[in-house]
């Protein structure tokens, strides 16, 4: 079931001010290993607002169904992952696995409930062929892609395989593409060098909403 916009908005604000600010804080606590570290004014609004954003574009996209919950959950585990990347290069399981379980769980109601076992079919095989490549790739590079950053792959496989084998492609090419010029502006402004290891987890997500964003313009068109 698809709502109207107003409704679509009215949900993506709520969720944005009953979650937003918890996210901000779990991303400083987790770069910090501190507990009781608070985030900055700015963080929290730009968190609380990237998020609504994003459960805006999951209602788009999906409607109100078990799948809703499975990408807002992997909105959610996204920014509070990037943020701890920016900050210190880590990717904590303690945000990607549970977001793996839960992510997989509400597709596996979703296709309970709705009849979409071939999309979810295509997610696992997604997931684990997004996650056995990225190994691949990360024991062949030295100093490429880390361990944090195959796991999170797998995670990216599992919601943009869902979506569908060109959502797929398209996340993981627009992220490494991402990644890559990231990289090389870094190197050019002299802000790193061509050995600094550089975060590769925010463009891997923000290849992800864009290929997602562009299927939905897709099916709307």
């Amino acid at each position: 079931m698809h709502l109207a916009p107003a409704a679509v908005a009215a949900v993506a604000v709520v969720c944005a001010l009953a979650l937003g600010p918890w996210l901000a804080r779990r991303g400083v606590r987790l770069a910090r290993d501190d507990e009781d570290a608070r985030p900055g004014l700015l963080r929290v609004l730009v968190t609380t607002v990237a998020f609504g954003a994003l459960v805006a574009g999951v209602l788009v996209l999906t409607g109100v169904r078990p799948a809703a919950v499975a990408l807002a959950w992997a909105a959610g585990a996204g920014l509070v992952l990037a943020a701890v990347d920016l900050a210190v290069h880590r990717l904590p399981d303690r945000v990607l696995l549970p977001a793996v379980v839960a992510v997989a769980t509400a597709l596996l109601v979703d296709a309970a409930a709705t009849g979409s076992w071939p999309a979810l079919g295509r997610a696992v095989l997604a997931g684990g062929a997004a996650f056995a490549v990225a190994a691949l790739a990360g024991a062949l590079s030295a100093g490429g892609l880390g361990f944090g950053d195959v796991k999170l792959l797998g995670l990216l496989g599992l919601v943009l395989g869902w979506a569908g084998w060109g959502v797929l492609l398209a996340g993981v090419f627009l992220g490494l593409l991402g990644g890559a010029v990231g990289s090389l502006v870094l190197v050019a402004t002299r802000r790193a060098g061509w050995r600094t290891a550089v975060p590769f987890g925010p463009p891997l997500l923000l290849g992800a909403v864009l290929a997602l964003a562009l299927a939905g313009s897709a099916s709307l068109g």
